[in-house]
């Protein structure tokens, strides 16, 4: 079993950073951190999502009975989140009411929301840190008055928030707006070797094992956000270097740069 520290001490091979996979696309503004972290260490960032995300369509989802307009509050622990939301909304014709609460896992994920609201006009709240125990005492102060809508993934929810509702006697149902299903990238891996391999969901662990069946870590430092997807990495018997959020490493830019000036200072 791994130990569950945000930045493993050890290194992760003797060699250099040289490529590193971030699992999501690549950022649209040069202006992006994550840029900014290539030119610093001289490393090279490969944006490939390991795993694409599929509409549920509002007449699949009319299936499920949910009356979106009956919820006071929504969860959302992702942009992505937002946009099925909304589009679920439109597409059933929902209006919802001004008087909706939003509680979101950053405050970079609450601000995604000024796409779609009046943001300064709603009740919106988010976690200080980016992780669930600070998400979660957010919640506790409206746990007992508000009914609660949890947008999420058909196969990608966050258990620790679901058994979190269930535990403190919430209100809520799980509203399945999107599914997700793995990236075809067995070219991407047959033509790279990563140095470091950054995963944000459970689901992208699983799309990196059915993308390259054979994979052997055999130093290849793992990144992991979120507990789930650090959980399902320590679970696969792989040793994780990095997990966030943390206090001290809040997103996965953090705590790549903490684990590469760790790597840097060895030299």
């Amino acid at each position: 079993m791994a130990k569950e520290t945000s930045v493993e001490k050890k290194a992760a091979t003797s060699k250099s950073i040289k490529k590193i996979l971030i699992s999501q696309a690549k950022p649209e503004s040069e202006r992006s951190p994550y840029f900014d972290l290539a030119r610093k260490y001289k490393v090279d960032l490969h944006f490939h999502p390991l795993i694409e995300l599929v509409s549920i369509p509002a007449k699949e989802f009319r299936k499920t009975k949910i009356e979106i307009a009956t919820y006071s509050a929504v969860i959302f622990t992702s942009k992505n989140a937002i946009d099925h939301f909304f589009r679920t909304c439109d597409e059933l014709k929902v209006n919802v009411s001004q008087e909706t609460k939003y509680f979101c896992i950053t405050e970079s994920v609450a601000l995604y929301l000024q796409k779609f609201i009046m943001y300064r006009k709603r009740k919106v709240f988010f976690g200080s840190d980016g992780s669930n125990k600070k998400l979660f005492d957010v919640l506790n102060k409206h746990k007992s008055t508000e009914r609660f809508l949890y947008v999420c993934s058909e196969n990608q929810q966050d258990n620790e928030i679901v058994n979190w509702l269930k535990d403190h006697s919430c209100t809520f149902d799980l509203a399945y707006m999107y599914r997700s299903v793995s990236s075809d990238l067995k070219v991407v891996f047959d033509k790279n070797d990563f140095d470091v391999i950054c995963l944000f969901t459970p689901s992208g662990l699983r799309s990196l094992y059915e993308n390259k069946p054979k994979f052997v870590q055999n130093g290849t430092a793992i990144c992991a956000f979120g507990s789930n997807t650090c959980k399902a990495v320590e679970e696969a018997g792989l040793t994780l270097h990095i997990k966030v959020p943390s206090p001290q490493t809040p997103s996965m830019i953090a705590g790549l740069d903490l684990y590469l000036s760790q790597l840097t200072k060895k030299k």
